[in-house]
């Protein structure tokens, strides 16, 4: 099965700012690609790309004051970032 074919929910292009957090990485601001309603690619340094399973908190910057910080886990590992899916609050 392709990864693709995996899939719950479409991807849109889209260019954001987002604030991430996770103490392996400190915060940072980096820029989306893509979004759906399951999670985030966010665009990475090398060096800053965390493995699979990491939990960490984004907040989208710019486009609404008070914006939620949300928990996401890195699902997809890439050359350029890495794919967060939104962890459900219990």
């Amino acid at each position: 099965m392709s990864d693709k074919e995996q899939r719950r929910h479409v991807r849109t292009n889209f260019s954001c700012r987002i604030n991430i957090a996770h103490d392996s990485i400190g915060e940072l601001q980096v820029k989306t690609r893509d979004v759906s309603d399951g999670g985030v690619f966010v665009v990475l340094e090398p060096e800053h790309i965390p493995p699979v399973g990491t939990r960490l908190k984004g907040q989208v910057q710019g486009l609404m004051e008070d914006a939620p910080v949300l928990e996401m886990e890195v699902v997809r590992v890439e050359p350029s970032g890495v794919g967060l899916r939104f962890v459900q609050a219990d």
